[in-house]
């Protein structure tokens, strides 16, 4: 079986690193893919997005599609490929609106009682901030409807922010026409917590938990970024929240799709608050998280393979899917100055052989090899990932490598799962 994985971070190499482990695959693609990925994968050079060059290439090499990011999700490439005969892991268009649209998933969770914050939905920048001006509840949350790379979420904690706000977001136009559209929610208390699942749209499977770290600097501070680090499971999501997210939120929203006539089959993703009136949904993804997957995908004993296959064919409901009783941490080595502007081509030290540092596995990002070394080429450039039996042995092994490996004018957070290694 010849497997193409669409993508090219660090949830890619941890997906093909994944799927590199199945008895039925014999070849993998990946494109664009990255130069760690190159280790495992053979990488073409199609850009993700390309939905009529992806789709060419599948039907001339694959025998089956991993459409990961959520871009290609949105454009229709799993949409285009079985219109081709190329069976996919990954949501249909209709269904991938989910997180193309926030002003849309807002809207579901309103019309089927799935539990959320409270909002408003503005397209027209003027009325927005009269809105802002007459609040008298602070902090207040704004939302880029569309797809923003996971940072169109601004929290501003007085008027004067939300107000700066909305002009970034709808007159400056930060983030593309993703702000032609602004949810307005309340802020919630509580720690957050991701659940990726799997779905065939008939059957929900809960992945392990997880927890990422959005802030760029230690203390949860400073700009919102793709994700600084994740561990698993998150010790805030216990038995009794599993059970009333299952019956309040995950299977509702399964059911409520469907209901909607966009079946949703691939990877779900719940980014919840647990909050004092109990678990909430802060936003949805339509795919794999970032890096949520690099600390989710290491504790999987299933064949992933096996189950993206289910979920194609849906009959998920026939597979028992097993976690490892272990704990994982992942710290992003990202460079300096991400989420803004930052330099790349810096040499990266310390990858010289494969399994030169025992349960620990280096997920690629940002990463381009070239002349026989790897340069940075990204923000997020490295994901160095451990497994553990302990949250506190995976974060010592985690970090005991993030001195090893490393380039010039490296960023990374030194309180990942600080607070929760503990609990």
């Amino acid at each position: 079986m010849k497997v193409l994985v669409v993508g090219s971070g660090g949830r890619e190499h941890a997906v093909i690193t994944a799927l590199s482990r199945s008895k039925e695959i014999d070849h993998i693609y990946c494109a664009p893919g990255n130069g760690g990925i190159a280790a495992l994968a053979e990488c073409v050079g199609i850009k993700a997005t390309d939905v009529e060059g992806m789709t060419a290439f599948a039907k001339e090499h694959a025998d089956f599609c991993v459409v990961t990011p959520d871009d290609p999700l949105a454009l229709g490439m799993v949409d285009a490929m079985e219109a081709e005969g190329i069976p996919c892991f990954g949501p249909n268009k209709n269904a991938a609106i989910i997180e193309a649209s926030k002003a849309f998933s807002k809207d579901l969770m309103h019309k089927y009682g799935i539990p959320t914050a409270e909002y408003e939905i503005h397209d027209d920048p003027e009325i927005l901030i009269e809105r802002l001006r007459e609040r008298n509840k602070y902090p207040a949350v704004l939302k880029a409807d569309g797809l923003a790379l996971g940072k169109g979420v601004l929290i501003a904690k007085t008027e004067e922010e939300a107000v700066e706000a909305v002009k970034e977001l709808m007159v400056d136009k930060a983030f593309g026409a993703s702000g032609n559209r602004v949810v307005l929610e309340e802020f919630m208390i509580g720690p957050e917590v991701s659940v990726l699942a799997f779905t065939d749209s008939h059957v929900i499977c809960p992945m392990v938990s997880s927890q990422d770290h959005k802030r760029a600097l230690d203390g949860d501070r400073g700009l919102n970024t793709g994700g600084m680090g994740t561990i698993a499971p998150s010790p805030y999501y216990t038995e009794a929240v599993a059970e009333r997210c299952m019956k309040e939120i995950f299977v509702p929203t399964m059911n409520a799709m469907n209901a909607e006539g966009r079946p949703f089959k691939g990877c779900l993703y719940f980014g919840l608050m647990i909050t004092p009136d109990g678990p909430k949904v802060v936003e949805y993804n339509c795919r794999f998280g970032d890096p949520e997957t690099q600390v989710v995908l290491p504790l999987l004993e299933t064949d992933l393979f096996t189950i993206m296959k289910a979920v194609h064919d849906e009959t998920l409901a026939d597979v028992n899917i097993e976690w490892k009783n272990a704990a994982c941490a992942c710290v992003i080595e990202a460079s300096g100055g991400y989420p803004s502007s930052y330099q790349k081509g810096f040499v990266i030290y310390g990858l010289d052989g494969s399994g030169q540092y025992p349960g620990v596995t280096v997920y690629h990002a940002g990463t381009a090899l070239k002349d026989g070394h790897y340069e940075t080429s990204g923000g997020r450039v490295l994901g160095i990932s451990a497994v553990g039996e302990t949250l506190h042995e995976a974060l010592d092994k985690a970090y005991s490598v993030v001195g090893k490996v490393g380039f010039d004018h490296m960023h990374y957070r030194t309180d990942i799962g600080r607070k929760e290694k503990d609990l």
